[in-house]
């Protein structure tokens, strides 16, 4: 492990660290949900549930992105390094995934239809790396291309 790989221990306290945040958000925008914390993949991972609809709201793919990037600063004031946290909200992860999964399927259909390589739209390096790793699981290679907000993935036959 290098230097710069957080610890097991170090997940754990950012993910306590973002708990207490989200606590706090939640209270104060009076809305129910149950944290549950994780470390995943070299992540602490935070999940917020609830049994009614009161996360619904919250659980849009852009809110729940800007919401992980207000956490994340949270925990890095606290702690001075930088997290990356994964903040999942109401399932939206998994709903995303599934998506990811459909534009990737999308992308293979048009290679398998004699394309030479399908471009997929910009998103996060979180939302590149669960392509890439759907793609190699279908048997092609992806790379991204672009800077910054334009950064995407661009899928070949292997």
């Amino acid at each position: 492990m290098n230097e710069d790989t957080p610890t097991d221990e170090q997940l754990e306290r950012e993910g306590d660290i973002a708990a207490d945040f989200l606590e706090g958000f939640l209270d104060i925008a009076d809305i129910d949900g149950d944290l549950e914390l994780d470390v995943r993949q070299g992540r602490a991972y935070v999940s917020v549930e609830s049994d009614d609809d009161s996360l619904k709201a919250l659980a849009d793919p852009d809110t729940v992105q800007a919401l992980q990037e207000v956490t994340r600063l949270a925990v890095q004031r606290e702690t001075g390094e930088f997290s990356r946290l994964i903040l999942d909200v109401g399932g939206s992860r998994d709903a995303r995934r599934a998506q990811l999964t459909g534009l990737v399927d999308h992308a293979i259909a048009r290679l398998e239809e004699g394309a030479s390589q399908a471009s997929l739209p910009a998103m996060s390096s979180y939302e590149r790396k669960i392509v890439h790793d759907i793609v190699a699981e279908r048997g092609y290679t992806s790379e991204s291309y672009g800077e910054r907000d334009a950064r995407h993935t661009v899928v070949r036959k292997a």
